[in-house]
Order: C-alpha cells, then structure tokens, then sequence
C-alpha cells in the first residue's frame, strides 16, 4: 500500500503529465506564449513528481555499511534538485519566453483553443491540489498552514502542494493575459502574463529550496516529541540529570536520538544497563519514528568540562595566531 506522500505524488504526476501534452499542443497551434511557459510549468511538474518519487523509493532503502544511517535523507536532496529545477527551468524558461513576447508581440491566434485547454487544466489541477491538500490538512493538527509547512518533515507533500498552488496561480494568470490581450488588442499582455508566471514559480522555488536546505542541513524533532522524550527520561528515579538531549531528523518518519545522562552515584553498571534498555524501548515504544538512540553515561561535572573544553579548543583554532 502505497503511503499517503505516494499517492499525492502519483496524482500530480498522471494530472500533470496529461496536461502538458494538452497545453503543447494549444501553444503551437495558437502561438500564445503564456501558454507555452504553462506547458513548460507542466512538463517541469512532470519531471519533479517523478524526480519526488525516486527520492521516496531511494529514502527506503536499508541501512548498509557505506551508509549507516540509511538512506533517509535523499528524500530531502532530491527534493531540493526539485526546487532547483523550478527556478532554473520553468521560472527561467517562462521569463525568456514572455521577455521575448513583449519585445515582438503578436496575436494569439483561435485564442478559444487556449481557453478551453486552460479550463480543462484548471479542473485536472484543482483535483491534484485539492488530493494534496485534503492529505496536507489531515497531517498538520492544530498548527497553522504556514507553521506546518515550516515543521514538515515530509517535503514530498508540501512541495507537491506547492507545485499545485503556483500552477493553480499560472492558469489564471495566462487566462487573464490571453484574455485581455484580446479583449484589449494588446497582445504584450500575453508576454507579461508569460513573466508573471515566471516569478511565481521563482518564489515558489526559493522557498521550497529554503526548506528543503534545512531538511539537509539536519532539523531536530518536534518540540513536542523533544519534550516527551525528556519527560520519560527525567521520570526515572536513579537518572539524577539529564546532561544533553539531541535529535535528528534523517528521514520524515527517522529520527536520531542522543542522550547523555547523569546517573544517580551508587548504583551498580547491571542497574544502569537494565535502565538503558528500559528507557529505549519505552522512548521507541511511545515515538515509533525513533529508530536509533544511543545514550552516553556521564557525570555532570563531566560533561560540564568536557563543554569548556570543546569550546576552548574551538575558541582557540579560530583565534588569530600571535605574532
């Protein structure tokens, strides 16, 4: 059974891919540049939603020797090439073409070929936006839009909805340039249409690009999740302090867990292995996206000097040498 990120994808990849073939051949057949840089938006959507799921099927593959870890995280890399592509290709292509347009205009012709294609593309896009939304909302709980999107760790459904949104935001933006280029006679409102679209889905890829680079970089877990897991540890009573407590997301349902912990003094190292092990399978049993913790045994007075220590020797390789 295919998961919900999954069957957003493959919605928008069959929508999108029917309608690029659709949109080509308005473009050359009415020579309308706004819906050309449509088509080029679809066929660029296409390849993303392809790009998305190779990233999903790669993210799955088994820990091994040369990667550890597993491969999570290629889910994110490849959805930041997704952001890339957005700008490089669609938001550059659709600038080129609607710059050319204003600079030699000239009538869309059977500009009713356009519309009906526009209309179709609408009804296909707003299926496609309204799937990843409807599983968008399902995932956010009481967080707002913007704050879900910026705590996602799912890139997969919020750039696919994304995509839907900038291209729900292209059809109505050709519609009107094609629309009242002809009502007006002033067929350079096609070329601006044409750029409008362009930095729209320029903003829609620095952003994505944005997100996806925090992904990259490492994201801890949800606060929420971060405090569960302390409030488990702190519960024990021969845990006299809890030094440090990391988290990383390596995949959207992955996370790394380090933890360094003062045990109380006196108890025998079979008490604290028993406590170790208990606390892993609780943490696992109440977040199932923790898939690997390691907890370090350490004083802390230790872990206190063992901090001064990194950050003097950090301190010390940056300062300037003297003279």
């Amino acid at each position: 059974m295919a998961s919900g990120s999954t069957k957003v994808v493959l919605a928008a990849l069959v929508g999108n891919g029917l309608i690029a073939v659709t949109k080509f051949g308005a473009a050359f057949y009415t020579g309308s540049s706004a819906m050309l840089s449509e088509a080029i938006h679809s066929v660029v959507d296409t390849g993303n939603q392809g790009l998305i799921l190779f990233g999903l099927k790669r993210s799955k593959k088994p820990a091994d020797a040369a990667h550890p870890f597993g491969y999570g995280m290629e889910l994110y890399f490849w959805t930041f090439v997704v952001a890339i592509l957005i700008f490089a290709v669609g938001a550059g292509v659709s600038l080129y073409e609607g710059i050319a347009k204003i600079r030699h205009p000239h009538p869309v012709a059977n500009a009713h070929i356009n519309y009906m294609v526009l209309g179709a593309a609408m009804v296909f896009e707003a299926f496609a936006w309204w799937f990843a939304f409807k599983e968008f909302k399902g995932r956010k709980g009481h967080l707002g839009y913007f704050a879900a999107v910026r705590q996602s760790k799912d890139p997969a459904l919020f750039t696919v909805l994304f995509e839907d949104t900038a291209a729900m935001l292209g059809l109505i933006i050709a519609f009107a340039g094609i629309a009242l280029g002809q009502a007006w006679d002033m067929p350079v409102l096609d070329g601006v249409a044409s750029v409008a679209i362009g930095v729209v889905l320029a903003l829609v890829a620095a952003f994505l690009a944005y997100e996806c680079k925090g992904l990259l970089v490492g994201e801890s877990a949800k606060r929420p999740v971060v405090w569960g897991i302390r409030a488990i540890v702190e519960a024990r009573g021969d845990v006299k302090a809890v030094n440090e407590l990391l988290t990383m997301h390596l995949g959207p349902d992955d996370i790394l867990v380090n933890i360094s912990l003062d045990f109380a003094d006196g108890i025998r190292s079979e008490t604290v292995e028993a406590a170790i092990s208990g606390l892993e399978a609780e943490i696992k049993q109440s977040y199932p996206e923790v898939k690997r913790i390691f907890i370090e045994v350490q004083s802390l007075t230790g872990h206190r000097a063992a901090q001064r220590a990194a950050a003097g020797g950090h301190d010390s390789e940056n300062s300037a040498p003297e003279d």
